[in-house]
C-alpha cells in the first residue's frame, strides 16, 4: 500500500485524511500475510530508527524481505496505521493466495448499483467513461443529497476492470456509507467505454487521468478530491502523482496491490499458476480490442495488429498495441 498527497515529490509520506473511512482496508492485503509480529521482536531481528512519538520520520526496516517497509513523517497518520502492526489473518481455510483470488472471483457478491455515465472527451479525441453511482438495492443509503462539500473519491480499477467489478462496487458502497461522493474512472474500452481513437490505455499513459482529475475538481470545487487505484490502476495513479508532484490537485491517494516494477511483474506472470491470471487478462484485453478492430485496420508504425488479435498473454498485447501508443 502506498499513501500519497500533494507532497509526493518528496521521499516522505505526507497525508491528511480527515475521518478517513478507508484506514481498515490494509487488513485485506494479501501481501501483508506475514504481517508484523504482535510483540516486540528480539534484539537484532529488526532495526527501528526514530520512534513514532518523536515526531521525526518513522522508519521500520526488516531483515525479512517479505515484510513491508514503512516510511513516513506524519506522526498522527503513522500512529493510526495500527493494522500494519498486526499479522494478517486470512479467511478460514483461505491461506493460499490463489485460493483467495479464485474464491473471491466466484463467490464475492456483486452489489446492485445504478450509474449515470458521463463520457468525457480527451484532448486527443479519445473518450473515457465516468460512472457516477446514484441508486442501489439499499434505497435508504442512496436517498438524499450529500453536502456539496463532501469529499470525492475517484476509483481506478485494475487491468480491463471497471464499474461492473465487485471490488469496485463494494468500495463505492463503503464511500457512500461514510458520506463521500464517488466516481469510477473507466479507461478507454473498459466497462464498454467507447474507443474513438487508436490510442489505447496503458500503465505509462497518464494523460487521461490528469484530465479526469481536473474535470472532477472543477465539478466539485468545494470538496477535497481523493483517488484510489488497484493493480494497473494503482500504477497509473502513482505515476501520475510523481509527474504532477507539488501541483497535484488531489488531497490524498491510496495505491492498492500495485505492481510497481512492471518488468518483474511481467516475469512473475509467466511462472507456475500465475499463467492462469496472465491468460485471463489477455482474454479480457482481446475482448475489448475486438469491439474496436476497425479503428486499427491498416494502421502503420509500431503497431502489430495480428499479434494483438491473437495475444495469449499481456506481454503479447503490450508488444503489439500499447507500445505503439505515444
Amino acid at each position: 500500500m502506498a499513501i500519497s498527497s500533494r507532497s509526493v515529490g518528496t521521499t516522505e509520506i505526507h497525508c491528511n485524511f480527515p475521518q478517513n473511512p478507508f484506514r481498515r482496508i490494509s487488513r485485506r492485503f494479501s501481501q501483508f500475510r506475514e504481517g508484523f509480529p504482535a510483540k516486540k521482536p528480539a534484539a537484532g531481528a529488526c532495526e527501528e530508527q526514530d520512534e513514532l512519538t518523536s515526531g521525526a520520520a518513522a522508519r521500520i526496516h526488516r531483515r525479512d524481505k517479505q515484510l513491508p517497509e514503512i516510511i513516513g513523517s506524519d506522526r498522527e497518520l503513522m500512529s493510526k496505521l495500527t493494522t500494519l502492526g498486526r499479522p494478517y489473518r486470512h479467511f478460514p481455510f483461505m491461506g493460499n493466495r490463489h485460493v483467495e483470488t479464485i474464491f473471491a472471483s466466484v463467490f464475492r457478491s456483486l452489489p446492485e448499483i445504478k450509474f449515470r455515465r458521463e463520457c468525457l472527451r480527451m484532448e486527443d479525441g479519445g473518450t473515457v467513461a465516468l460512472d457516477w453511482p446514484f441508486a442501489g438495492a439499499d434505497a435508504e443509503l442512496w436517498n438524499g443529497e450529500l453536502p456539496v462539500n463532501s469529499p470525492v473519491l475517484i476509483l481506478l480499477p485494475g487491468l480491463t476492470g471497471g464499474s461492473d467489478d465487485s471490488y469496485v462496487r463494494h468500495m463505492l458502497l463503503r464511500a457512500r456509507k461514510h458520506g463521500w461522493h464517488s466516481v469510477v474512472f473507466n479507461s478507454r474500452g473498459c466497462a464498454d467505454s467507447p474507443v474513438t481513437t487508436p490510442q489505447f490505455y496503458s500503465a505509462s499513459f497518464t494523460k487521461d487521468l490528469c484530465q479526469v482529475v481536473k474535470h472532477v475538481a472543477v465539478r466539485f470545487s468545494e470538496s477535497n478530491i481523493y483517488a484510489v487505484g488497484w493493480s494497473v490502476g494503482a500504477n497509473i495513479l502513482v505515476r501520475y502523482l510523481g509527474e504532477v508532484a507539488g501541483n497535484c490537485p488531489l488531497s490524498g491517494a491510496v495505491s492498492l496491490c500495485n505492481p510497481f516494477n512492471l518488468v518483474i511483474a511481467d516475469k512473475d506472470f509467466h511462472k507456475g499458476f500465475n499463467n492462469v491470471y496472465d491468460k485471463a487478462l489477455a482474454r479480457g484485453l482481446r475482448k475489448i480490442f475486438q469491439k474496436h478492430t476497425r479503428l486499427f485496420e491498416e494502421i502503420e508504425g509500431e503497431y502489430n495488429i495480428p499479434m494483438v488479435a491473437k495475444a495469449k498473454s499481456v506481454r503479447d498485447f503490450d508488444e503489439g498495441l500499447t507500445r505503439g501508443c505515444k
